[in-house]
């Protein structure tokens, strides 16, 4: 597991409200399983400071087949990789 040292901006786009493909650290990733909801008790900052927060664990698939999996969080204004998984 690599945590982020500082929650890196993504850009992702849905297909009815789901993931499924996402830009990040200038790389291009789909997304070919299926996507798994995070709530609250996922996040390690308290529930006040993350009201409203939700996200998105997805493995994401790369050009050059590398396929880590993404914990992703939507942020006041955009998407953000809080882990990644090798």
């Amino acid at each position: 597991m690599r945590p982020a040292t500082e929650h890196l901006p993504a850009t992702l786009w849905m297909v009815d409200d789901i993931p499924s493909r996402m830009v990040f650290a200038g790389r291009r990733w789909s997304v070919p399983d299926t996507p798994t909801r995070l709530r609250h008790s996922t996040w390690s900052a308290s529930p006040d400071q993350h009201h409203g927060l939700y996200g998105w664990r997805f493995q994401g698939t790369d050009d050059d087949s590398q396929s880590p999996v993404f914990d992703v969080f939507k942020g006041e204004d955009s998407w953000h990789v809080h882990r990644s998984y090798d």
